[in-house]
């Protein structure tokens, strides 16, 4: 089963998420920063990373450079979620390490298939 990590600071969104993902089968784990996010990646294994780019303590550019300088979590797919969607912010996210940079709001189906897409590549 494919597992992966949220790492998102609303509390609504990323029991959204949650459900969203478990519904279409995942294994899911979350955190409410980006310094958890760190933490949890080194500590187990994650298929996929779904980030928060504001969050408090570590913001998700800050934990996504983080990741990539670690050997146990560089090759750990990340997937960007803001409400920002600027072509400097995309930038930004991409030019840190991400795979995919989804604008929210989204829908459900959007963003299973960004996920899929990602795990496919």
């Amino acid at each position: 089963m494919t597992k992966i990590l949220i790492a998102e600071d609303d509390q609504d969104i990323r029991e959204l998420i949650v459900l969203t993902l478990q519904f279409n089968g995942f294994d899911v784990k979350s955190v409410e920063n980006g310094a958890l996010a760190v933490d949890a990646a080194q500590s187990d294994h994650f298929d996929l990373i779904l980030m928060d780019v504001r969050m408090p303590r570590m913001t998700g550019y800050e934990a996504c450079r983080r990741l990539k300088e670690i050997e146990t979590t560089r090759d750990i797919p990340v997937i960007f979620l803001s409400a920002k969607g600027q072509e400097a912010e995309i930038q930004t996210g991409l030019s840190v390490g991400a795979q995919q940079y989804v604008l929210k709001p989204f829908a459900p189906d959007e963003l299973i298939g960004t996920i899929h897409k990602v795990l496919n590549q």
